[in-house]
């Protein structure tokens, strides 16, 4: 069973939704509770401006959310309010603490993802201990200011070939292009504003893990933790 979760709950890496409370007004519990009810099979949060105290109690709340459900649930980057908050593991990517570090924190107990747009990126995070790769920006994104340039589903399938943790892809990815990630070996794909945005988030995420779903069953029913060569 992959690290970090207990209760015979797996890492199941299909539809990943990152919470973001700069659209529409939303909370980041209303974005984790819809994406829940859509399908959701990873929750993150990720908050770059609020203090500690404030993604702690978040946390914790998301974390209880989740493991109703019983899927996975990360923090971005922050350790300390994992811990604090009991959370399944982290999500850290380039300019945020190295893989290696976190790990050593959290233990072997927990999840550790890392983001990574290339080859090397990934290599180096897979040695220092993570147990999954968000590989992107796949499509080009307007999300996030520091994605860097879309790295198109060829660059997808190079980093994929060349690591054995599973790989989610990230950037740009909607209902309508994720069936293609998937297709092009990836485990699953994450999401911010194609939830986060949408109108109906529950729909929104009910679409997203169709697609997931189909492109999965086409290559042969593969547990989504799992990201064979395709």
């Amino acid at each position: 069973m992959p690290r970090g979760l207990e209760e015979g709950r797996l890492l199941d890496l299909r539809v990943y939704v990152i919470t973001d409370r700069s659209f529409r007004g939303r909370s980041h519990e209303d974005v984790a509770r819809a994406a829940l009810e859509g399908g959701a099979t990873v929750l993150q949060l990720r908050d770059k401006r609020a203090p500690a105290r404030q993604l702690v109690e978040w946390a914790r709340r998301i974390q209880d959310l989740a493991r109703q459900a019983k899927v996975a649930f990360v923090v971005n980057d922050r350790v300390d309010v994992a811990l604090a908050a009991g959370a399944d593991g982290v999500h850290v990517g380039e300019d945020d603490l190295p893989v290696a570090d976190a790990r050593r924190l959290l233990g072997p107990g927990r999840i550790v993802g890392a983001s990574a747009g290339t080859v090397d990126e990934a290599l180096r995070a897979e040695r220092e201990g993570a147990d999954y790769l968000g590989v992107g920006p796949v499509f080009p994104t307007a999300t996030k200011a520091d994605a860097g340039e879309a790295i198109g589903l060829e660059g997808l399938r190079r980093i994929v070939r060349a690591v054995r943790v599973p790989v989610v892809g990230i950037g740009g990815i909607t209902a309508e292009n994720a069936a293609e990630v998937v297709r092009a070996g990836a485990a699953g794909v994450a999401v911010i504003s194609a939830v986060a945005d949408a109108e109906d988030m529950r729909e929104a995420t009910r679409r997203l893990r169709e697609a997931v779903d189909e492109a999965l069953k086409e290559r042969g029913g593969v547990p989504p933790w799992q990201s064979p060569e395709p």
